[in-house]
């Protein structure tokens, strides 16, 4: 089964493995997701995130600069086995192909400073998706609080709305995975295409505030957006104080029946998060993407079902946008 996925950290974890003075490539190696593992999963597209961690990084926009040259480095020194794209063609020319696809994202808005020249510049060097916020406030808007407390009162600020309209004028798709509840309904309320929640759960299966109400859900699926299921055990289930959280495919499929319960097959996607995430995870690899759809099929999903979640929904929305 072809597989999209909405979030990876994999560049980033390269980026600082290498500045720590450690070897790492995309092709091979010991993290959640890399090249070979991606082959053996039956990957068509992977969307990877360069992640700014506003705690230690003092000019998010350089840093963004050198893990964007990362990413560019890894797709030269492996363009037999996978290309960047940036428009719907180059989409499909891959899967033509029979190459894999690599959608450049930015987990962290403050990235472009509140500056639109240079959302524009990241833009022309090929990022296509970007998230508002990750766990702190910056100067668009604020992030959920963390935990089970949601940030019901502060959205966007003014430089966040200026931002995101930008964003759907020349063709970055916002994504509110890390934005507060009243983030995300300024999204909705400003926006007029589909956006995602790149990697992001069903909040009454589990109550973490990084989850997405039935509301959002349902308003996100109406709009035509899509939601990646999270691998994160975290966001998975509650785990009791003294019981050792674990990652299960179990409970993959109930945020993904409540979900599709909610909101409809249409805004079901798959946004692993791999490593961005630790602990025990059955799904600790991206080889085994077949065991989720094999899951999905022993737990009454079509065929139809499992090809709109794993692949379908995304493609999509990326016709529109890209």
């Amino acid at each position: 089964m072809r597989v999209i996925d909405m979030h990876c950290d994999t560049i980033s974890k390269i980026y600082y493995a290498r500045e720590n003075g450690e070897q790492a490539e995309l092709r091979n190696n010991s993290f959640h997701l890399d090249l070979e593992k991606m082959r053996n999963g039956d990957y068509f597209l992977q969307n990877f995130a360069l992640f700014i961690d506003l705690g230690k990084e003092k000019d998010p926009f350089q840093t963004c600069m050198k893990m964007m040259d990362t990413f560019y480095s890894e797709m030269d020194a492996n363009r037999d086995m996978i290309s960047p794209v940036t428009r719907w063609e180059e989409i499909e020319n891959n899967w033509n192909q029979g190459k894999m696809s690599a959608l450049l994202t930015v987990e962290e808005g403050e990235t472009c400073l509140g500056d639109v020249r240079l959302l524009r510049c990241l833009y022309r060097m090929g990022v296509r998706m970007m998230t508002l916020t990750w766990n702190y406030e910056n100067s668009l808007a604020w992030p959920g609080k963390g935990g089970g407390i949601p940030e019901t009162e502060k959205g966007l600020k003014e430089k966040g709305e200026e931002i995101l309209a930008e964003m759907e004028q020349i063709g970055i798709i916002p994504d509110v995975s890390h934005l507060s509840d009243a983030g995300i309904w300024d999204v909705l309320r400003l926006t007029k295409k589909p956006f995602v929640a790149s990697h992001s759960n069903a909040r009454a299966q589990a109550p973490h505030s990084r989850n997405l109400t039935d509301d959002m859900i349902r308003a996100i699926a109406e709009r035509g957006g899509v939601i990646g299921i999270n691998f994160c055990s975290a966001f998975l289930d509650h785990f009791g104080e003294g019981e050792i959280p674990v990652s299960r495919v179990s409970s993959m499929i109930r945020h993904m029946k409540h979900i599709k319960n909610i909101g409809g097959i249409g805004c079901l996607g798959l946004g692993s998060d791999f490593d961005g995430i630790r602990g025990n995870l059955e799904l600790d690899s991206a080889n085994k993407l077949p065991v989720l759809a094999e899951a999905m099929g022993d737990n009454g999903f079509t065929d139809e079902e499992i090809r709109a979640v794993f692949h379908g929904n995304v493609l999509r929305l990326y016709r529109e946008w890209l």
